[in-house]
């Protein structure tokens, strides 16, 4: 990332200007409301929406794969340095599509002669809203949120940047507010129908996912406040109507003309391959998880490979088992420049006599997450929200007593393995959706899973068990895989199960907000100084040791307890 790009983005958000979201998707959307007060407020919803899919291309390739991924070392790949790409994408597009859309739908209803029909669609619009703004404090810690987008009706052009910790708290509060509002028996209300691109108007689903999200701010106290975790968890599954409950009230969106990895010219290898990782493949392996064939593809070694190798006297390196049912999934090292023997197979090609060239390291499988590459034609599922993630959050939370003294509506391994089989089958569902490899018999192949010693719990290592299938399930969701890896220090050096492996980098924990100018600079530099920071250093090490509030107290990466 340009270290002037953010700079130019905050000056625009903060002068109040009015971008809607343009997509080859969408139609674009022009409101003077200035002129005309009395518009369709709903169209703006889809615009505010549809720049938060974990899917979208540049997000992937700039920070899922690159980074968060790799640090999650389930996917690895050649280096570059994180500070000089377009990580960070997602600051902009909340001050730029998400919160100016969401807020002039809000200053538009309160005009309305009738906006007693707009409540709901009034109180949905702070879902959305604190779902993108946690992902932005997730990198960037202390943000502008309270004050924010004030430049057009208030002239409020220095917003000041909310602590994290604050910014919790408000966003908690919004949450309660908006399933407060769901919940009420409100008649003649104005649906948002198909212009919610998730959920069309479901006010149900939209009362589960804002319960679901103030799970995902437990998990983030955690280290800082266990006993607001311990509050949220309660108050979650007390609640009349409770969190995201099946696959069905996943946040989900699929539609033929999204194409992820052409927006904006990103490529999903835009930057380089992307290859497996051994520890990774290895338990996938040995655990038995259908998940390894959606996740990975197989590689370049054909089902008569040994027959080429006897005929032309050659030997596989000895790192493979020639033996291995599952020979097809290789994983190369975490660090693309450690081991070697290894690690030169991610480029070159073993040579299995005469014309044969075999690649042995799986890469990620493209297709599953680009349906379209190489001319295919499936369709992307983005799933932003799982039910999985709400099991295994759940069966964590149930595992460490938070759940002590209330109705948990399951045990621990109720949700546990609830949890495993809707990754699975969502998993499964989105690579035949993509045209991708993809399972007939996807339950007796996870029921077969849930029983291998590695996944059952069983008294030994659940709590690490938990963690593992959360990390398998993010593997579609690498904001959440990254804010894992950080709170709990797993995967954990010298595990009997996944054990992280070292690596020569250093690994950012955070990204960073530049100097906004004259006009913000006393607020920006007091957040810095506030967080700990070292305003305008961009370095690994920096990004690595000064970490944000939710971060502070949490284990180094591979250090987990």
């Amino acid at each position: 990332m340009k270290r002037n790009y953010l700079s130019v983005i905050i000056f625009i958000v903060f002068f109040g200007f009015f971008v809607s979201s343009c997509t080859k998707n969408f139609e674009n959307i022009n409101v003077n409301p200035n002129v005309i007060s009395d518009v369709d407020v709903r169209l703006l919803f889809t615009s505010a929406v549809e720049p938060m899919l974990t899917s979208y291309g540049g997000e992937y390739t700039s920070e899922g794969f690159a980074h968060f991924l790799s640090a999650a070392q389930m996917v690895t790949g050649q280096n570059y340095s994180v500070t000089t790409t377009g990580v960070n994408g997602r600051y902009s597009r909340f001050y730029v599509n998400v919160l100016p859309n969401l807020m002039e739908m809000r200053r538009l209803i309160a005009l309305k002669p009738d906006k007693e029909k707009y409540e709901q669609i009034n109180a949905i619009t702070f879902i959305p809203q604190v779902m993108m703004a946690l992902k932005v404090s997730d990198m960037n810690g202390s943000i502008p949120y309270t004050e924010a987008n004030q430049g057009r009706f208030e002239s409020n052009y220095s917003p000041k940047f909310d602590s994290q910790e604050a910014l919790y708290s408000t966003w908690l509060g919004e949450l309660s507010a908006a399933i407060a509002t769901l919940q009420k028996n409100l008649s003649n209300q104005v649906s948002l129908g198909n212009n919610d691109i998730f959920y069309r108007g479901d006010v149900t689903k939209w009362i589960k996912l804002a319960n679901a999200l103030k799970l995902r701010i437990a998990a983030r106290y955690e280290n800082q406040d266990p006993a607001k975790t311990s509050q949220i968890f309660k108050e979650v599954m007390t609640d009349a109507i409770g969190p995201l409950s099946s696959t069905d009230d996943q946040l989900e969106y699929s539609n033929p003309n999204y194409y992820p990895f052409l927006i904006d010219g990103y490529n999903i290898d835009i930057y380089s391959r992307h290859y497996a990782v051994g520890s990774a493949v290895e338990f996938l392996k040995v655990s038995e998880d259908p998940r390894l064939g959606l996740y990975y593809d197989k590689n370049g070694l054909p089902e008569t490979f040994k027959d080429t190798l006897i005929k032309y006297g050659k030997t596989l390196p000895s790192w493979i088992d020639v033996n291995d049912p599952k020979i097809m999934y290789q994983g190369g090292p975490a660090d693309f420049q450690s081991n070697p023997p290894v690690s030169t197979y991610f480029v070159n090609p073993f040579d299995a006599g005469g014309s044969n060239r075999y690649q042995l390291i799986s890469t990620i499988n493209r297709k599953f997450f680009a349906p379209t590459v190489d001319g295919g034609s499936g369709v992307v599922i983005d799933v932003s929200f799982s039910f999985a993630e709400v099991c295994l959050q759940i069966a964590e939370f149930i595992q460490k007593g938070y759940g002590n003294g209330i109705d948990t509506k399951g045990t621990v391994a109720d949700w546990y393995y609830k949890g495993i089989r809707a990754s699975a089958r969502t998993a499964n569902e989105k690579a035949i959706s993509a045209n991708s490899p993809s399972y007939s018999n996807i339950d007796d192949l996870v029921d077969i899973h849930l029983d291998n010693p590695r996944v059952k719990l069983n008294g030994t290592n659940d709590l690490e068990k938990i963690y593992i299938q959360q990390l398998m399930d993010f593997y579609t969701n690498p904001n959440e895989a990254f804010t894992l890896i950080r709170r709990t220090g797993y995967p954990k050096f010298g595990s009997t199960l996944l054990a992280r492996e070292p690596i020569s980098n250093i690994l950012p924990r955070r990204w960073w907000t530049s100097d906004p100018g004259e006009i913000n600079r006393a607020n920006w530099s007091a957040a810095m100084t506030e967080q700990g920071f070292t305003p305008n250093d961009f370095t690994e090490e920096k990004l690595n040791a000064e970490r944000i509030w939710f971060d502070k107290k949490s284990p180094d990466f591979g250090e987990g307890n």
